[in-house]
């Protein structure tokens, strides 16, 4: 009766297991990127997130934009697709309504994971980015979707920009498969 009420209590104690996302990263850079999605932060965003992954529709989307010191962007299931004309990648989303911004106070730090938007606030669709360093000039700015819990490494070998804006000249790294689990 006693391992009962001791596993009854933790058990209530236990936070609910949070959405992971785990992207699997070829190019330059192979392995895998965990990442704890954050929907009590973004419901919105992370329902969006989640919904284009478990349609496959991430799977062998490319790093489209990956700037040194600053973040990688992926993302661009409409254009960015390996073997697709990268001069298109980046300026696309996906056939879902674009997200309005869901704004909160945490931080971007290094691994932090933001919805990537045109001007409009209200204009994320599917593209994110992976933040390589902090950068504070985004905090609340950007809508924060989550965190990498696992493959920093994996994140810091990823191909870099070397073309306008952090364009990704040549072959750019690619994300293989990207599911979602709880």
């Amino acid at each position: 009766m006693r391992s009962l009420a001791l596993a009854l209590g933790l058990a209530v104690a236990t936070p609910a297991l949070a959405v992971e996302m785990t992207i699997t990263v070829e190019g330059e850079a192979n392995g895998a990127i965990t990442i704890d999605l954050l929907e009590e932060v973004a419901p919105n965003h992370v329902a969006q997130i989640r919904t284009l992954a478990e349609q496959g529709a991430y799977d062998n989307v490319v790093f489209h934009r990956v700037i040194d010191g600053f973040m990688a962007q992926t993302g661009d299931v409409e254009f960015g697709k390996l073997g697709a004309d990268m001069r298109m990648a980046g300026r696309g989303g996906s056939d879902l309504p674009n997200i309005s911004a869901e704004f909160s106070d945490i931080p971007y730090e290094r691994g932090t994971v933001g919805m990537a938007r045109a001007q409009n606030p209200d204009s994320a669709n599917s593209q994110f980015f992976i933040m390589f360093e902090p950068g504070p000039f985004l905090n609340g700015q950007y809508t924060v979707i989550g965190q990498v819990t696992e493959g920093l490494d994996v994140l810091d070998a990823i191909k870099r920009g070397t073309g306008s804006n952090g364009a990704v000249v040549g072959r750019p790294d690619v994300m293989t498969t990207v599911t979602i689990s709880r």
